[in-house]
């Protein structure tokens, strides 16, 4: 099966930092912002994401790595690594790689739902347009309409890519 590059390492930071940006802008009266970054690459990019934020703005970040079991997270608990008064009353901007049918990131916003927070944005580098469920995503780094059979592999590490296969 063939490969095929979408975002090269310079591409995905470009979009990284537009998408700090998009998030700056809209919440840029807040102090503090939770960026909680699903476990794997959505972590991952929370945090490089963490990293623009503070550089571009005097906002505090608070990271937390948001545990799920991505094939059946209505199976077991999810944990998001901060107790709950470190994110009530904050923005919460929940993060993946790729958002395809959204039910990882539904589950993730489910969790944060149980807390009175002052609101709650999604972001993901590559967003798929296969949603099952009413999720979508607020910052996105690349919009893609791809088949249903097709696979999108985000590659984090010294040559970021991503792949269609």
């Amino acid at each position: 099966m063939s490969r095929t590059q979408i975002l090269n390492h310079q591409q995905i930071q470009q979009k990284l930092n537009r998408m700090a940006w998009q998030i700056y802008e809209a919440n840029y009266q807040e102090t503090e912002l939770v960026m909680a970054g699903i476990n794997g690459n959505g972590y991952k990019l929370a945090e490089r994401l963490a990293i623009i934020l503070e550089s571009i703005s005097t906002c505090k970040v608070i990271l937390s790595e948001v545990v799920i079991d991505k094939k059946a997270p209505f199976n077991s608990p999810i944990s998001v690594g901060l107790e709950e008064a470190e994110y009530s009353d904050k923005v919460v901007i929940l993060v993946d790689d790729v958002l395809n049918s959204g039910k990882t990131m539904i589950y993730g916003v489910k969790h944060f739902l149980q807390a009175p927070v002052k609101k709650i944005n999604t972001a993901a580098l590559v967003d798929r347009k296969h949603h099952r469920f009413p999720i979508r995503v607020d910052y996105a780094g690349l919009v893609l309409s791809t088949s249903i059979k097709d696979h999108i592999q985000v590659e984090l590490g010294n040559e970021d890519s991503a792949f269609v296969d």
